[in-house]
């Protein structure tokens, strides 16, 4: 497979941003589906089970950088630089993996509630999250972004990684105006979205549809547009090697 036929796959079976046309009911299923999808990608790779893939995307340089551990660089937003959170902030990370066994949320003294679609990381954050610190780490609620489990106006940041790549722009409306409604007025929402113009954003949503879970590729400009669509205000931006992050504001 080729460079080229890679990409045309991608392109092929990569669903546009747009999934209209579909009632409330269908569209429940598709998100059912992708929400699915995404969730049975990342419990294999938590539990290290091994992804066959063929010969073709293994030849492929973006593959072998992965399997070396060297794409997490690539792909990690490092949210704290842009805005670090403060000692009795509540915080909340949606689709938050393993974050608080990772990152120095013990450090930040930033109280840890999360949200995750992958059962495994949910387990083992909940497992092991209060053994590291019981006073900052709350508890991860399963569910996906679009219905978070907590109340109205309880945080004063959220955050979400790695996360809408593989949803379209009218899902990821539907996040924001969850996390609006979870945040506090001065809340923050940080979260990072895939440029499709970065030299190995193609290769990397062919590799992502063959370990299993399908990549959007969406425009800055229509991101920035959504973000506006849901009444956010944008106060900051970083672009980084693939991925762009925002802070934005619902005030």
């Amino acid at each position: 497979m080729s460079k080229q036929d890679s990409q045309s796959s991608a392109q092929r079976k990569t669903p546009s941003s747009g999934i209209e046309g579909f009632d409330a009911y269908q569209l429940e299923k598709i998100q059912e589906t992708m929400i699915a999808q995404v969730a049975h990608r990342f419990n294999k790779e938590y539990r290290g089970e091994a992804f066959e893939l063929p010969a073709e995307v293994e030849a492929m340089p973006i593959f072998r950088e992965w399997a070396g551990g060297k794409l997490n660089g690539k792909i990690t937003s490092a949210f704290w630089e842009m805005t670090q959170p403060k000692k009795n902030q509540r915080c909340l990370d949606i689709g938050c993996g393993v974050s608080f066994l990772i990152y120095p949320w013990r450090d930040w003294g930033a109280y840890f509630y999360g949200q995750e679609i992958s059962t495994v990381a949910r387990d083992a954050l909940n497992s092991r999250g209060s053994q590291l610190n019981s006073k900052l780490f709350k508890a991860v609620q399963l569910g996906a972004a679009h219905e978070l489990k907590y109340e109205d106006a309880f945080f004063d940041l959220a955050i979400a990684t790695g996360c809408s790549c593989y949803f379209p722009i009218n899902y990821w409306q539907a996040v924001m105006a969850e996390v609006k409604r979870v945040l506090k007025p001065d809340g923050r929402f940080i979260f990072n979205v895939l440029d499709p113009t970065k030299p190995l954003a193609e290769d990397w949503a062919v590799l992502e549809m063959y370990l299993g879970a399908e990549v959007f590729l969406e425009s800055i400009a229509a991101w920035e547009k959504a973000i506006k669509d849901a009444g956010a205000k944008v106060e900051k931006q970083h672009d980084g090697e693939m991925f762009a992050l925002y802070e934005v504001s619902f005030s």
